[in-house]
C-alpha cells in the first residue's frame, strides 16, 4: 500500500488492492469481512472518499474500525505549563512597561527571560513533533492515537487526498494507510522549522518516507499544527503535500 508521496486503491470488505509509487510491486490481500470494516462518516450517501491517489470505497453500511484506546494519565506539570503561559504574557506586559518608562537595563532583562521561556516552547512543540513521526515510522497506532487533539476538529490531509477532519476518521485514515506496510519505515526530515503563537505551536519540515524493498522517496512538504491543552502539546493538523523530487 502506498503512503505519503504515493497512491493506493483500497476496495472493502473481502480484498485490499495497493499500488505503490514507491517501486514495490502490486499486492491483493484477502481480508476477513469483519477484519477491516471502513466507513466514513464525513462522505456522501454511498459512503466513497476519493480524491487524487487516495479512494476508499463501501457501499454497504458498516460497523467502524475501533481503534485501541489509549488512557493518557494525569500530568502533574499542568499547573507549572499554565504558569509559564501566564508568566509569557506578563513578560511582554512587564517588557512594554520597562520600555514606556526607559527602564532599559530591566527591559534587557526581561527581553532575555522572555526569549528563553519562548525557546523552551517550541522545543516543548518539536519534541512533539518528533514523537509524531517515531509513531509513523513504527506504525504505532496506540501512540499516534494518544498524540492528536480529540477536542474541536483535528484534521488530516494524506497526499492527493481530501482533508479527513474529525478525531475518530483522522485515527481510522491512518489505520487504513499503514494496513500494508511492514515496520518500521525510513522517515527523514530536512528544513524544520518551528513556531509557537501562545497556546499554538506549528512545525513546517520536508518529509522523505522509503517503504521496504523500495528503491525510490516519496517526498512531502508538511505542516504540523499543535495546541497546548493542560499543559501538553497535541497534534490537530497534518498536512502533506507531495513534492516532484
Amino acid at each position: 500500500m502506498a503512503l505519503h508521496g504515493s497512491g493506493f486503491l483500497c476496495k472493502v470488505p473481502n480484498t485490499v488492492e495497493t499500488t505503490s509509487l514507491f517501486g514495490c510491486s502490486t499486492r491483493l490481500l484477502h481480508l476477513p469481512k469483519t477484519t477491516y470494516p471502513i466507513h466514513f462518516n464525513m462522505v456522501s450517501a454511498s459512503n466513497t472518499f476519493e480524491s487524487g491517489h487516495l479512494k476508499l470505497q463501501n457501499k454497504k453500511p458498516c460497523s467502524r474500525l475501533r481503534p485501541c484506546r489509549v488512557k493518557r494519565e494525569d500530568n502533574n506539570q499542568t499547573a507549572d505549563v499554565e504558569s509559564i503561559s501566564v508568566d509569557e504574557n506578563t513578560l511582554k506586559q512587564d517588557l512594554e512597561t520597562a520600555v514606556q518608562e526607559e527602564n532599559y537595563v530591566e527591559a534587557a532583562k526581561i527581553r532575555d527571560r522572555l526569549k528563553e521561556l519562548q525557546e523552551d516552547n517550541r522545543a516543548s512543540v518539536l519534541s512533539a513533533n518528533a514523537r509524531f513521526y517515531q509513531s509513523f515510522r513504527n506504525g504505532d497506532l496506540a501512540a499516534m492515537q494518544s498524540l492528536w487533539s480529540k477536542s474541536g476538529k483535528p484534521c488530516c490531509v494524506h497526499p492527493g487526498a481530501k482533508g479527513i477532519t474529525g478525531y475518530e476518521d483522522v485515527m481510522e485514515s491512518w489505520e487504513v494507510v499503514w494496513m500494508n506496510y511492514e515496520f518500521p519505515l525510513q522517515i527523514e526530515l530536512k528544513d524544520v522549522e518551528a513556531h509557537v503563537r501562545g497556546e499554538v505551536g506549528y512545525v513546517t519540515c520536508m518529509e522523505f518516507v522509503k517503504t521496504k524493498g523500495s528503491s525510490s522517496w516519496g517526498a512531502q512538504f508538511v505542516s504540523n499544527v499543535f495546541e497546548r491543552i493542560d499543559g501538553e502539546w497535541f497534534i490537530c493538523i497534518h498536512h502533506a503535500s507531495p513534492v516532484d523530487i
